[in-house]
């Protein structure tokens, strides 16, 4: 449990057969001010979503506890993402998280390793018809709150033992579950971005304080006009807004190189530069492993997307002697190297995700 509305909703649902389910809740201690700036002065994030888990469970009658895994979320999430981060690459944290962490570190950490794992995440599960059965990590029922997207990296083991109770809700239905349950976070607002950076503070900020600055030329890749100066490779998005002063059109990043620090931009929100069909992807990680039904195939069609809120794209997945190419029909823009690639068959079924290695326009 986070202390957010979800995870509350899903607590209470599975009480609701307690016939059932022996509950018990855990909260994960990812992260806190206080580690950074030896002070509490804008209040405590984690001590407040302790407070909250520790009301509902206490109304539902369930115990609960905390688990310390910032040490862990540090070492094998947080740190990589920053050496991600300094080579101007865009990782996803949230990706991560959920293997490392949450279906890793804190599944390692309770006793029982046969015991069914809920969360709050809007996601399905399915089994298959083969024997013996296997999961299935299936969209929501909501597709704007679907989060297969950050569940794509979490292994068949984890996910055989995962309970989705929110799948087959919309987060509008689950907030009036809340009031209708007298959760005493019912009003609570929706925590949004990374949960190391806080909702006061700037991403560009925060990460100023762990990473040096790197000075380099911003260069519009049409022309080579050098038209300005960065502090970083991490401090602008392939595809986002360069604000650069002075400029006739607004100037959107098209590239980055890691060799010359430059980041290249082009003029227009719709420049054909900013777009891509073609991604070679690394580090491919099949939900079910080594002998998933595609693997070795020569290729297969099925739907894609590189962010959360991305809507998916149909594609074609040729896997070759280099390993991975996701073909996309539509060209999509802010394409970024680092950035995960999630792609389901055709049923909608997750299949797992790897890394944009590289990305290009194929006529």
């Amino acid at each position: 449990m986070s202390g957010g509305v979800d995870s509350s909703v899903a607590a209470r649902l599975l009480a609701d057969k307690s016939q059932d389910y022996n509950l018990s809740a855990v909260y994960m201690r990812n992260w806190d001010t206080r580690d950074e700036t030896a002070s509490d002065s804008s209040g405590c994030e984690w001590e407040r979503d302790w407070n909250d888990v520790q009301r509902v469970c206490k109304m539902l009658d369930i115990p609960c506890q905390m688990i310390d895994l910032s040490r862990q979320y540090w070492n094998r999430v947080f740190e990589p993402a920053l050496r991600i981060w300094e080579t101007g690459n865009t990782p996803n944290p949230d990706v991560w998280c959920n293997r490392e962490i949450k279906f890793g570190a804190l599944l390692e950490c309770l006793r029982d390793k046969t015991a069914w794992f809920a969360t709050g995440h809007y996601a399905r599960k399915a089994w298959s018809s083969s024997t013996p059965p296997r999961p299935l990590l299936l969209r929501a029922a909501d597709p704007i709150k679907d989060q297969t997207y950050y569940l794509s990296s979490i292994s068949e083991a984890g996910l055989a033992r995962a309970l989705f109770p929110l799948g087959d809700y919309t987060k509008a239905q689950v907030r009036h579950l809340a009031r209708q349950y007298e959760l005493p976070n019912a009003e609570r607002a929706e925590s949004m971005g990374l949960c190391f950076v806080g909702e006061k503070t700037r991403f560009a900020n925060f990460i100023s304080s762990y990473i040096p600055p790197n000075p380099g030329p911003v260069v519009r890749e049409d022309t080579g006009q050098h038209v300005g100066t960065h502090q970083g490779l991490w401090t602008f998005t392939v595809g986002e807004n360069a604000r650069i002063q002075g400029m006739p059109q607004k100037m959107y990043v098209s590239d980055k190189d890691e060799a010359s620090n430059t980041i290249y931009v082009v003029p227009g929100v719709n420049n054909p530069r900013l777009f891509r069909n073609s991604i070679r992807v690394s580090g491919w990680q099949w939900i079910w492993g080594a002998d998933a039904p595609f693997v070795g195939q020569g290729s297969f069609r099925g739907t894609t997307k590189i962010r959360h809120r991305q809507e998916e794209v149909p594609c074609t997945v040729v896997i070759d002697e280099n390993g991975m190419l996701v073909n996309i029909d539509r060209p999509e823009p802010g394409v970024a190297r680092g950035q995960v690639v999630v792609v389901w068959d055709e049923a909608g079924v997750c299949l797992g995700c790897g890394l944009v290695a590289a990305a290009e326009y194929v006529e």
